[in-house]
């Protein structure tokens, strides 16, 4: 390899590449490791209400105190934005947003115990709450 040292840069470069690019398609941090704050592997209202408010301050790129569909995204469909949006004025407030996720979680949680555990996440009404939040 003394003969073609640009190679060894060369493989090198490449790795080093491939190494820093970021994971688009990695999983999704786990909801009950990363939001269940007294740890009793379950999420309550309570815990979920917390994400949602930290959740709207992440969103909340324009400083208005509200969300508007350009700050949502493609977390919740136009559908459901216009459905938690009982003002009509093109905006979520950050009540608006917690009412949102409060009824999200209340639809998620089958058992009707007041927590949603691991199975509840993995069902479809769980991941639209996590992708709302996450």
């Amino acid at each position: 390899m003394k003969k073609y040292p640009h190679v060894n840069l060369a493989l090198g470069a490449i790795i080093i590449f491939f190494l820093s690019v970021p994971s688009y398609g990695a999983p999704k941090p786990d909801p009950i490791t990363s939001y269940d704050s007294d740890n009793d592997n379950t999420i309550d209202l309570a815990e979920m209400t917390k994400v949602a408010n930290d959740q709207f301050t992440k969103l909340e790129s324009d400083n208005d105190d509200t969300l508007d569909a350009k700050e949502i995204g493609r977390k919740l469909s136009k559908k459901a934005f216009l459905k938690a949006d009982p003002d009509k004025d093109a905006t979520l407030s950050k009540d608006e947003f917690i009412a949102l996720t409060e009824a999200m979680f209340t639809s998620a949680d089958d058992d009707n115990d007041g927590t949603l555990d691991d199975r509840e996440f993995k069902t479809k009404k769980g991941q639209a709450l996590l992708m709302l939040l996450q």
